[in-house]
């Protein structure tokens, strides 16, 4: 069965690999970018490389977390239901902050798929069967609140390894809280050959299409009705282990009351 399927940050690297497959299997495709030209750009390869012309886009810069609830608040309006919600967009190397004094890595990689799936839930919950993927990453740290609330500066490295656990242990407790939505956190593979993995390494260990090929079968595959809640681990190629704080309800809580007041602070 088709699925109406949603990727953010599919302009370019596994995003857009995922949307290409999913798209040649006869899926409808929404891409998000922050580049108005290079989601038409991506929209008209995609159409042409796929022979589908089911497949649309939306633009938001997810650093500006008023743009991710509009653009939630614009899909609500507009599509009937979303089946698969791969919440794919994120940085990595940037010195910038955000407009709110935010670490970009925090905002664009947790505060904004936290926000932009909360505010989804409408159009999620319109279909008979959804689900939520988040992009995690071997890289999983520790979270400090004075780091995700912008009151101390620590590196890249880091606050990236640190919003990737958020995204972890925020998908966990998505996923008890909406048992009716399948949701999966996910290490696609590391150091794969992406621009992302480029700016900040200079070189790669796995294609690309490595990273794709297992988003792909999260979002299709039928046989993980009862593994909401999990971490796939791509670099070993099964479902495993997050970070020990990942199952920590204490600290899950904690950092989940601090995100909501941050957000109640800063929208």
């Amino acid at each position: 069965m088709n699925k109406n399927i949603l990727i953010t940050g599919s302009t370019d690297g596994i995003g857009k690999l995922t949307a290409h497959t999913l798209a040649k299997q006869g899926h409808q495709i929404y891409i998000h970018g922050r580049n108005p030209e290079k989601v038409a750009n991506a929209i008209s390869e995609l159409k042409k490389s796929t022979k589908n012309e089911n497949i649309f886009g939306f633009t938001a810069d997810f650093s500006d977390l008023n743009q991710v609830v509009e653009l939630a608040q614009n899909i609500n309006s507009k599509i009937d239901s979303i089946d698969v919600l791969i919440n794919n967009a994120g940085v990595f190397k940037s010195t910038h902050k955000n407009y709110l004094g935010l670490d970009l890595r925090f905002a664009v990689n947790y505060l904004a798929p936290y926000t932009f799936t909360q505010h989804l839930l409408p159009v999620l919950q319109r279909s008979n069967s959804s689900r939520v993927i988040n992009l995690s990453s071997a890289a999983q740290s520790t979270v400090d609140l004075n780091a995700l609330e912008g009151k101390i500066d620590i590196s890249m490295q880091e606050s990236y390894a640190q919003s990737k656990l958020a995204l972890t242990m925020w998908s966990f407790d998505f996923a008890k809280k909406h048992s009716d939505i399948l949701t999966i956190a996910v290490n696609p593979g590391s150091l794969l050959n992406t621009k992302m993995v480029k700016e900040a390494y200079g070189n790669h260990w796995s294609s690309a299409d490595k990273g794709a090929n297992i988003l792909v079968e999260l979002a299709t595959s039928e046989n993980l009705k009862e593994l909401s809640g999990s971490y796939f681990d791509n670099d070993r190629g099964s479902f495993g282990e997050a970070h020990q704080d990942a199952y920590d309800e204490q600290k899950i809580q904690t950092l989940l009351s601090a995100t909501n007041n941050l957000l109640e602070q800063v929208m």
